[in-house]
């Protein structure tokens, strides 16, 4: 474990775990803006997390703290936990196709890691709150909902649910060791609440896009087919391409977030579910429409079979979470993709850069070693 140690104060700090991934880093540069010190607690093991915080690094070295240890170290855990006031918990195993892999990395991340933090944090004097991200995959496949296919995807029958969602009164039914793993979490963190009094909130998340997001075909869908798109790559859609989620840009949910944390403790134990709701659904052939229009060109699109617990409609009813808080999102499909397009854009002219350079070292230093060597042939 490799710590840089935060100043300590009468008021404590905000722990992020997994604090230099895509929503954390985020959630980070906020609080940072504000002038609040923050406490970063990563493994850096994820693609792209290393950039994220030296960017974070780069713009508030003076109140920043990190500590490069992993959620399934109780101790590291704990003295983390130790010094702060708010827990915000995202460190994770985050693709279903990992956990179908490995089920048992994933059980002691997701499952483990999050009782290491509940725990760490009902030893303390005063506890700190913790906000968790969960998943609609608590929900299960939803194979139960019927479903017609209208013009823009698959869309329920029963008519409250197309016009709202689904609610948090939804049973759950845990799909792939993933949905087991980050179900088990949720349940642990509310129940927290209510054994032991922590001032807990969960939230289960659909789909969250924006800056500073990594997509892959297991994780981040919008970055993702964006990222193809914009390296003229082809794309596989599994299923049908059909599948209907409703998206939600990353600063939305930041705003949701900290309106929950302000009312930690009249909301205790509760459970939102949060994405962009019904105004913000695109089926997964939409959503490469939308991409092609924005890029002016088509794109090279393939077909495979359906993967494990994948949902053929989901969309949260946010309707819960906008009475306790008054949250609304406010970032429209369009505006979200041209942001994340602008970063991406930015980001590949970055890295395009850097292997430019570095490749031109390397040239160098291939000549400055031949040099000599040539010379003392000829002598």
């Amino acid at each position: 474990m490799a710590a840089e140690p935060p100043a300590r104060g009468a008021d404590g700090l905000t722990l992020i775990t997994g604090g230099a991934g895509f929503v954390g880093s985020n959630l980070a540069h906020r609080l940072l803006s504000a002038g609040e010190r923050v406490l970063v607690f990563d493994n850096l093991s994820r693609t792209g997390v290393a950039d994220n915080l030296a960017w974070l690094r780069a713009q508030h070295a003076g109140r920043l703290s990190v500590m490069t240890a992993d959620v399934r170290d109780a101790g590291a855990v704990r003295e983390a936990v130790a010094q702060a006031r708010r827990v915000f918990h995202f460190a994770a195993q985050v693709a279903v196709t990992t956990s179908l892999d490995d089920p048992r990395t994933d059980f002691e991340i997701n499952a483990l890691g999050t009782l290491n933090v509940l725990e760490a944090a009902r030893r303390q004097a005063v506890p700190p709150s913790v906000l968790i991200t969960s998943t609609n995959k608590v929900y299960g496949a939803l194979d139960d909902v019927p479903l017609r296919l209208g013009d823009e995807g698959y869309v329920p029958q029963d008519a409250q649910l197309a016009d709202h969602g689904v609610g948090e009164d939804r049973p759950l039914d845990f799909h792939s060791p993933y949905g087991c793993s980050k179900g088990a979490a949720d349940q642990y963190v509310r129940d927290y609440a209510r054994s032991f009094g922590l001032p807990t909130v969960v939230l289960r998340m659909s789909c969250i896009y924006g800056q500073r997001q990594f997509g892959t075909e297991d994780q981040g869908w919008v970055a993702h087919f964006l990222l193809r798109a914009l390296q003229g790559q082809p794309l596989t859609l599994y299923g049908d391409g059909q599948q209907v989620r409703d998206v939600l840009h990353v600063d939305d949910l930041l705003d949701a977030m900290l309106r929950l944390d302000a009312r930690m403790d009249a909301l205790r134990g509760q459970v939102f579910n949060v994405g962009g709701g019904p105004g913000n659904a695109v089926s997964l052939r939409r959503m490469v429409a939308l991409i092609e229009a924005m890029q002016g060109t088509p794109m090279q699109v393939g077909h495979d079979g359906w993967r494990t617990g994948d949902q053929r409609y989901y969309v949260s009813d946010t309707r819960a979470l906008q009475a306790a808080t008054g949250w609304q999102p406010r970032v429209g499909v369009a505006e979200g993709l041209d942001r994340l397009r602008d970063w991406l854009r930015e980001r590949l002219s970055q890295t395009a850069a850097r292997s430019a350079a570095e490749a031109g070292a390397g040239v160098a230093q291939a000549v400055q070693v031949a040099a000599p060597l040539h010379g003392e042939e000829t002598a």
